[in-house]
């Protein structure tokens, strides 16, 4: 049984197993992520900080290989991985970027998201893995729910022709968000949390745009922030609008599949369509 603050207490089996074999010390209470299921602990690896995490499917398990393959550049180190366990350096502050746009330096932190999807898109000498989910697989749920008509069918009609054309591929985080970029102190802003796609390297910069929450989206903030991500990434503005359109209803067909109101997220797809015609 393991020890937490110098007494033994029961947490979950499969957390218990890799603390046994990791030798590891819980350090916090364990959780769990919504919609994937992952189990989460903090921990200490001796006397270092650590978030133990055993994924929750192939998803979550694919995204862990592409950490480990990272070697921590651009993303956290990776202090041990074992299918399906995963060993992190853990952050230093899990809320800085947010916080950052929060207090009136959005820009600063967009300008740190783009940074971040440079960093793990760069050239590697090594070989891609095999496992990467290719993004018209990611895409299923879309076309999917484009047989609704509607957003979902207006959004689809953008996103197919990207699919079909896709450029600069490279390996994909998937989900990178105010929330997966995180301060690790002196060794910066890092992601974590990665899907474990392959597709064009635009596609990546999609996510930042409904964040650090929906709520802070306004029409001015997102013809501002396209503007800076464009420059920063380097990506054609009017190919990257596509890609956000194309997330963003992706992200409300997921929703939809679970059940819940996707209502927020086709606000934001309804806002991002408005803006189409401005500049492209």
């Amino acid at each position: 049984m393991p020890l937490f603050g110098g007494y033994q207490v029961t947490i979950d089996p499969t957390l218990a197993f890799w603390c046994e074999r990791w030798d590891l010390i819980p350090d916090g209470a364990a959780f769990s992520t919504p919609y994937t299921r992952s189990l989460l602990m903090p921990v200490r690896q001796a006397n270092r900080a650590a978030m133990l995490k055993v994924a929750g499917g192939p998803d979550e398990d694919r995204g862990a290989k592409l950490m480990a393959w990272w070697r921590g550049e651009g993303a956290a180190e990776v202090l041990r991985y074992e299918t399906p366990a995963l060993l992190l350096e853990r952050a230093a502050d899990a809320e800085a970027l947010s916080r950052l746009a929060f207090e009136g330096s959005d820009d600063a932190a967009t300008a740190v998201l783009c940074a971040t999807i440079a960093e793990l898109h760069r050239p590697r000498e090594r070989a891609p893995l095999a496992e990467l989910a290719p993004l018209t697989q990611w895409f299923l749920a879309l076309r999917q729910a484009a047989t609704q008509g509607g957003l979902f069918a207006q959004a689809w009609a953008l996103a197919e022709p990207l699919l079909v054309s896709a450029q600069d591929i490279v390996s994909l985080h998937g989900d990178v968000t105010h929330g997966n970029v995180l301060d690790f102190g002196e060794a910066g802003w890092l992601a974590i949390d990665p899907k474990g796609l392959i597709g064009e390297r635009g596609y990546d910069y999609a996510n930042l745009f409904r964040g650090p929450t929906l709520s802070v989206v306004t029409p001015d903030r997102f013809r501002r922030q396209l503007d800076l991500t464009a420059r920063l990434s380097g990506l054609d503005r009017a190919r990257l609008h596509r890609w956000v359109i194309s997330h963003g209803a992706l992200s409300a067909a997921w929703t939809a599949a679970e059940g819940a109101s996707a209502a927020r997220s086709l606000d934001f797809v309804d806002l991002a369509l408005a803006q189409l015609d401005l500049r492209a």
